[in-house]
């Protein structure tokens, strides 16, 4: 016999918050911190989904420096992926734990390729057990031959003002003020380099205080994997360079594969390594991926703008609904959920955290933005980025063939590639910064957090009252009568 579900399955625009008392001043006295995984915490509930048209280490960046967190796509090779996340966890460094290094005997042309692959300014100078003996900055090689020898230009050790691992970050902020200096290296007893401290990461620390950062002080990142055998392999390197957690990405989450994934991960890394899973729809997916050790669960079936998962398979579940039931599950077992999909505006953000998720995670409002991956594409005199979903035909064949024209070819002489896409490429509108755009983001989630007397993200969940609106309530919810200007 066919069940069929009683339920009315809701989405955002189902549905307003009511308004509640409050006694808020000031948005100011509004904190967004909340959890991205049972461990990680972040100061904005925003995490920028794992789309190759999305998030790379430049919008994770972005994402942290902000005070969310990136998820930086799996749709490129593993070592490509891994150098991604390391990026990121260079980008902000308060102490750079393995500075670039130089022989003295090397050369300046090897000392101006190093410094130009890796996007530095300066190296120091070690012997062969890595005792300091010099450093070469971009100016001391500003006007040398490429063969002249490093030990000829540097400065050395003598002349240098070093400093011990125990040093603060307000001691290193007067040591750069007294000396006028740019790069403090870090030494031990016996002159051997523990690290690096620049006036220029001390600065950025200063310019992003609600930046997203791990115990070091490093920004915070993740990376996605999938449930194939081999995606172990990749989760090694990811972890070997320190992403903040592995996100299992997978459009079906609750699935035998994803759950044997994370008991493989369970088994190789232990506790510590927190793991993001999904995607599921219901209470039964958040409690079998919790179950077998997920930190956080991935919520939506199909609400993305550039998915099809519900037109082409039927299967989904309205947004806000999911939510809704997943988070019930999710408080039993004690893990935060992560909406993922539907959001088109600030006002979806507030409801979505309103009804049980910690975090949402966005795709199509950060694609436009300068920081994804992609070039800006004129057409008819406005201004557009591509957007895709990650099973959409061209995403799904591009990871096995490397251009448009490789995959026309195998569609029509390979049957085997005749795949049913349940996602689209789409153009969308250039937006600028990233960063811009989340400000307006979190401005808007701060004014709903206002209008229900919420000061934190778990009053919102406490406070929250839904009421259904019928299309009249839609639309008068939107600007109408009026010829917008």
């Amino acid at each position: 016999m066919v069940k069929v579900l009683e339920d009315v399955g809701l989405s955002f625009d189902d549905v307003l918050l009511l308004p509640r008392k409050s006694s808020i001043v000031s948005r100011r006295e509004i904190d967004t911190k909340t959890e991205f995984t049972q461990r990680i915490t972040i100061n904005i509930p925003i995490v920028s989904a794992a789309m190759d048209t999305v998030t790379e280490a430049t919008m994770a960046i972005t994402m942290a420096r902000e005070g969310g967190i990136g998820v930086i796509h799996r749709f490129i090779p593993p070592e490509k992926q891994a150098e991604e996340v390391a990026k990121v966890k260079r980008a902000d460094n308060v102490i750079i734990e393995k500075p670039s290094t130089i022989h003295p005997d090397r050369t300046v042309a090897e000392a101006r390729e190093l410094m130009k692959n890796l996007g530095i300014s300066g190296l120091l100078v070690v012997d062969s057990e890595n005792r300091l003996l010099g450093i070469l900055t971009r100016r001391d090689i500003l006007f040398e031959d490429n063969s002249t020898r490093v030990s000829d230009c540097m400065t050395p050790r003598r002349d240098m003002i070093v400093a011990e691992s125990s040093i603060s970050l307000e001691e290193a902020r007067s040591i750069f003020k007294k000396h006028k200096i740019e790069k403090l290296p870090i030494v031990d007893k016996d002159n051997k380099v523990k690290g690096l401290i620049t006036c220029v990461d001390l600065l950025k620390r200063e310019a992003y205080p609600n930046a997203s950062r791990d115990s070091k002080g490093r920004l915070m990142v993740a990376a996605a994997i999938g449930v194939k055998e081999k995606e172990i392999d990749r989760a090694k390197l990811l972890i070997e360079a320190e992403a903040d957690a592995i996100v299992i990405d997978v459009a079906h989450g609750h699935s035998s594969m994803c759950i044997e994934t994370i008991k493989k991960l369970r088994r190789i890394y232990g506790d510590e390594l927190q793991i993001v899973a999904g995607n599921v729809a219901t209470a039964e997916g958040v409690e079998d991926l919790a179950s077998v050790g997920a930190n956080a669960v991935k919520v939506g079936v199909g609400p993305g703008s550039v998915c099809t998962t519900r037109i082409v398979a039927g299967v989904g579940m309205p947004q806000l609904s999911a939510i809704l039931e997943c988070a019930e599950a999710a408080e039993k077992m004690d893990v935060p959920i992560i909406a993922d999909g539907g959001i088109r505006e600030s006002g979806d953000i507030v409801k979505a955290l309103a009804a049980g998720a910690s975090t949402v995670m966005i795709g199509r409002l950060l694609a436009g933005t300068d920081e994804s991956p992609g070039a800006v594409i004129v057409k008819n005199g406005k201004r557009y980025k591509i957007y895709r979903g990650m099973a959409s035909i061209y995403a799904m064949l591009g990871r096995e063939f490397r251009s448009r024209e490789d995959i026309a070819e195998a569609l029509i002489d390979s049957p085997e590639y005749s795949y049913y896409a349940e996602g689209v490429e789409a153009y969308i509108p250039y937006t600028g910064s990233a960063s811009e755009m989340i400000k307006k983001l979190i401005s808007g989630l701060r004014s709903g957090m206002s209008y229900l007397g919420a000061r934190t993200i778990k009053e919102l969940k406490q406070n929250a009252k839904f009421v259904r609106v019928t299309l009249a309530g839609i639309k008068e919810s939107m600007p109408h009568d009026v010829e917008v200007i």
